[in-house]
């Protein structure tokens, strides 16, 4: 019963924008769509803030994140796993 419903949260995985905020990191998400009349491939991209309880996500880093429920105003996802770290400048 707890796989079945754990299977009905979003995951999603994108790009951390900023991490400026305690225990909150900005994902850019970035989807590939078909243009309804023209037919051309355009990328649309959409900002979500995540929770980050331990403030282990920095700036670049790729992550996933999912669904919840309401944290505050804007944040309804928590960050849950790193897929890929940010490339030291």
């Amino acid at each position: 019963m707890t796989e079945a419903k754990k299977s009905l949260k979003r995951t999603l995985i994108g790009k951390v924008v900023s991490d400026k905020r305690s225990k909150t990191v900005t994902v850019l998400i970035e989807r590939r769509v078909k243009h309804e009349l023209y037919g051309k491939i355009v990328a649309k991209t959409s900002k979500y803030h995540a929770h980050d309880e331990k403030g282990e996500y920095k700036l670049g880093d790729v992550i996933e994140i999912t669904e919840s429920k309401p944290i505050s105003k804007t944040k309804n996802w928590v960050a849950t796993r790193l897929v890929e770290k940010a490339a030291a400048v």
